[in-house]
């Protein structure tokens, strides 16, 4: 079968490999239909990714129809149509043992730690697979994994009905976010240097968009909530500078949500915590929210294809890449049809 694999960093080719084959009782193999292209894929492609060992058969964002099941198997049936849950994890560490798989100190993900789903066939047990209805299309399935990663920035957010959140930033990470604050019943704002981007978040829901570059974020946060600032601001960049501006722009009693890996410190001084009493959380992949995102979008309440701003078949899977890395600021999400 054909597989995307990055052979090492820079180098990204279309691969033949073994067709995947039932060993376990709770195997389920999956004829993959679409997959969209995340940002874990780009740094691994680019070799910033510290958990990537080469070569590596990339993507976690899939769709797909049951094709074969293991005698154990109860969940899903031959013909099913399927989202991925691309994690996986001990089940007996202190953060599985607290209910948050997400950080597993085993944590092993599809397409970073182990091969993933950009193959013609993927395997993976049956606790892996989601089953979604036939009204949800296989291209909006696969993009259930990115609305689980807004699910559960707003859920470590404990975003309400009537809060104001603010997003920093308006990529596929941020519009998740949106999407999911705006189905909680909370006013959004949201900002971002690309004004396409801003333009979209505008038409998608967000109730107020801010372009840095032309206004004042901190003057504009103060003056559209009469001086309280964000409930929740949720930094879906990870830059220090964004990180600081968050705590900065959270209300007394608010939450910052963040969700970047940069390794870089911000100089926040400890009285910006204390005296607002501020929660500062991390948020990290999903936990639990397949179910629940699944659900909103077969009741039309998420639609998961409002990410999507491209379209290729994976035999242009380098023409994506090229679009990404020439283009960003054109594009929101990339799906390939398998």
């Amino acid at each position: 079968m054909k597989a995307i694999q990055v052979e090492n960093p820079g180098e990204l080719e279309i691969v033949e490999i073994e067709k995947p084959k039932l060993e376990g009782l709770q195997d389920v193999i999956v004829k993959v239909k679409n997959v969209g292209i995340c940002g874990s894929d780009v740094h691994i492609y680019h070799g910033s990714n510290p958990f990537t060992v080469y070569p590596r058969i990339i993507g976690h964002e899939v769709s797909g129809i049951v094709e074969e099941v293991g005698e154990e198997v109860s969940s899903v049936r031959v013909g099913d149509l399927v989202a991925l849950e691309p994690i996986l994890y001990c089940g007996e560490c202190y953060a599985c043992r607290k209910g948050q798989p997400n950080v597993c100190k085993s944590l092993e993900v599809f397409g970073v730690h182990r091969d993933g789903g950009m193959s013609e066939w993927l395997k993976a047990e049956e606790k892996n697979w989601h089953k979604v209805s036939d009204c949800v299309s296989e291209e909006a399935t696969s993009l259930i994994e990115p609305l689980t990663i807004g699910a559960q920035a707003t859920y470590r957010g404990e975003v309400r009905e009537g809060d104001t959140v603010f997003i920093i930033g308006a990529g596929p990470t941020g519009i998740a976010c949106l999407l999911l604050a705006k189905e909680h019943g909370a006013k959004v704002i949201i900002s971002d240097f690309n004004q396409t981007r801003l333009d979209y978040a505008a038409s998608i829901g967000a109730d107020v968009t801010i372009q840095p570059k032309e206004t004042d974020v901190a003057k504009e946060i103060e003056r559209l909530t009469d001086g309280e600032l964000a409930n929740v601001v949720i930094d879906a960049v990870g830059l220090p500078q964004t990180f600081q501006q968050a705590v900065e722009l959270a209300s007394i009693a608010g939450t910052v949500v963040t969700l970047g890996f940069n390794e870089q410190p911000s100089a926040i001084p400890s009285l910006l915590l204390t005296k607002k009493e501020l929660k500062v959380v991390g948020s990290r992949l999903q936990t639990h929210q397949f179910k629940g995102v699944i659900e909103k979008v077969e009741k039309g309440k998420l639609d998961p294809s409002q990410i999507i701003s491209h379209r290729f078949p994976m035999e242009q899977v380098k023409d994506a890449f090229d679009l990404l890395e020439n283009k960003p600021e054109e594009v929101r999400k990339i799906v390939l049809t398998f």
